[in-house]
């Protein structure tokens, strides 16, 4: 039997944040937000190796509460808010296969805003890339709004589909599929990392998950309402 690819998953955190200050570390019934995505990498049996890319010492700290050695601190061009998210993965890929010896197969990023994450949805990224050719496989959901129904642009006033649609809509059931992008998991052949900064260059296969796994803390409703189903999901009293 050939050998199972070896995988490495990348979680990217730095200090700075615009939208939910500081919200790598933002309590979740207590406990900082990185936890979550940390745990769910330790509990994928797919996963070999996991490493934390910050540029804070508070993150890392986090991290190391958590069990995992935190061995480099990020560059300063990787860590203000307009870098790629692609050189910062390949960067922590790199160092660990310079100082760790670790050649991964497949290079799996967990985004911390996305704490509702099973390691289900990790475990069926990696096989997505095993068994799709895929260049990179990324997690979607169904989206409560279609670009070609109910999102619109406006342009000098006046408001049209975001998305110009083959025919006029009427009812969303008619309108294409449409799927929204989640930080979950994104999944990449080693050897991807290094063609360049844009993802969507290369044959991206997907994985969809379940809305509620998907939730993006972009904002601090976002927050709110993860802490209500984590909440809900555990049984835990409300406050």
């Amino acid at each position: 039997m050939a050998a199972s690819p070896t995988v490495l998953a990348t979680i990217c955190a730095r200090g700075g944040s615009k939208g939910v200050p500081g919200k790598n570390l933002r309590p979740l019934l207590g406990r900082p937000m990185i936890a979550y995505a940390i745990e769910c990498a330790q509990a994928c049996p797919r996963i070999d190796a996991i490493v934390v890319s910050t540029d804070d010492d508070r993150i890392a700290r986090a991290a190391e509460d958590c069990g995992l050695e935190v061995p480099f601190r990020r560059p300063e061009r990787l860590s203000s808010d307009v870098a790629p998210k692609l050189p910062v993965i390949l960067h922590a890929a790199k160092w660990m296969e310079e100082n760790r010896g670790l050649r991964p197969s497949f290079v799996l990023d967990l985004d911390v805003t996305v704490p509702l994450r099973a390691p289900e949805d990790i475990t069926a990224c990696v096989t997505a890339l095993e068994d799709g050719g895929w260049d990179a496989v990324i997690t979607v959901y169904e989206p409560e709004r279609n670009p070609y129904f109910n999102m619109v642009e406006v342009t000098e006033g006046r408001a049209r589909p975001a998305k110009t649609p083959p025919r006029p809509i009427t009812r969303r059931q008619d309108a294409p599929q449409v799927l929204s992008v989640s930080g979950s998991v994104f999944a990449f052949r080693r050897e991807f990392l290094d063609r360049g900064d844009y993802i969507y260059d290369g044959r991206v296969g997907v994985v969809e998950i379940p809305r509620a796994r998907a939730i993006d803390v972009d904002a601090e409703v976002d927050l709110a309402f993860v802490e209500f189903l984590m909440r809900r999901s555990r049984g835990a009293p409300e406050r």
